[in-house]
């Protein structure tokens, strides 16, 4: 797709009459950007580049459309095959064990966690991770939008991915997203103690001939699964994870008293200051141990 990509390139930029190096200052990038691209070499193209090539090449949308099957390249086999059925499932039930699922994600937070790690090399692969994640967003406003239930381990809310501010907007996201009539969102909360997925995320999907399909995921690694009988096993633990989950009233609640309470950055010392505390704790402890309320034993007084 990459190859088919630059050779439309290609044959546009000759018949417009444009040298590389002309097209290249129309879309505001190198020539040999434009060499890579025509030779599906180097960094595949963003989606903002895709579009200023339309424009300056006046493609009616033909290289736009081509991008999003030249970027699914980038992903391995299983998991193009999980964002194709995930595209075509009238239900999704996920339980994230570490960050908010795509689907849910503010651009902010999508940006912080897709940089995280060794997989994008550059900023411009992250633009493009970022864009097609936001891009799979529009499926939940859509017509054939399906049912999305959705299990967060309570350390999801409090890990302040991308920092307080970033983290307030997608607890808020959260608290929108859950008043729509076809998203559910439950808190699984750490008192409920150890359970079959630890360590781990996964998604179970029905697909429109009731067939279902699970994708489990860690940090760097993830599996689909379509045998039915590891389907269905899956699918139980699913269910054990939301009947112990919170309510979805008190799920909401707990994630507006989170988003309020526990993310104000006056009430959550830098790291700095955590340091400070810590050194002068050591320092304490050398200079004699304290007795009863904290109060040092008091001084003999000097005799007159």
């Amino acid at each position: 797709m990459a190859a088919l990509f630059g050779a439309r390139v290609r044959r546009l930029r000759t018949a417009a009459g444009l040298t590389q190096a002309e097209l290249g200052a129309l879309t505001h990038v190198v020539s040999t950007r434009i060499t890579q691209i025509e030779r599906a070499s180097g960094a595949k193209p963003t989606l903002e580049l895709a579009r200023a090539l339309d424009t300056a090449l006046g493609a009616d949308d033909l290289l736009v459309e081509l991008w999003p099957y030249v970027y699914r390249e980038a992903f391995p086999d299983w998991s193009r095959r999980f964002m194709e059925y995930s595209e075509r499932a009238v239900a999704v039930r996920q339980y994230a064990s570490h960050v908010v699922p795509g689907l849910l994600q503010t651009e902010d937070y999508a940006r912080a966690v897709l940089k995280v790690g060794r997989t994008l090399s550059s900023e411009e692969q992250l633009r493009e991770r970022v864009a097609l994640r936001m891009g799979r967003q529009e499926r939940l406003s859509a017509p054939d939008r399906p049912e999305l239930w959705v299990v967060l381990d309570e350390a999801v809310l409090r890990r302040p991915v991308g920092g307080l501010p970033v983290m307030r907007d997608q607890l808020a996201r959260l608290l929108t997203s859950a008043a729509a009539p076809h998203i559910t969102v439950q808190v699984l909360p750490f008192d409920q103690g150890e359970h079959e997925a630890m360590g781990g995320s996964l998604t179970v999907l029905t697909l429109p001939d009731d067939r279902e399909v699970a994708y489990t995921e860690g940090a760097h690694h993830g599996q689909l699964i379509e045998d039915p009988d590891e389907v269905a096993s899956l699918a139980l633990t699913y269910d054990r994870l939301r009947a112990a989950a919170l309510p979805p009233l008190m799920s909401l609640d707990m994630i507006r008293s989170v988003r309020e309470d526990n993310h104000r950055g006056a009430n959550v010392p830098s790291r700095s200051e955590r340091r400070r505390v810590a050194q002068e704790q050591l320092q304490q402890s050398g200079r004699g141990r304290l007795r009863g309320g904290g109060r040092r034993p008091p001084r003999p007084r000097p005799r007159p």
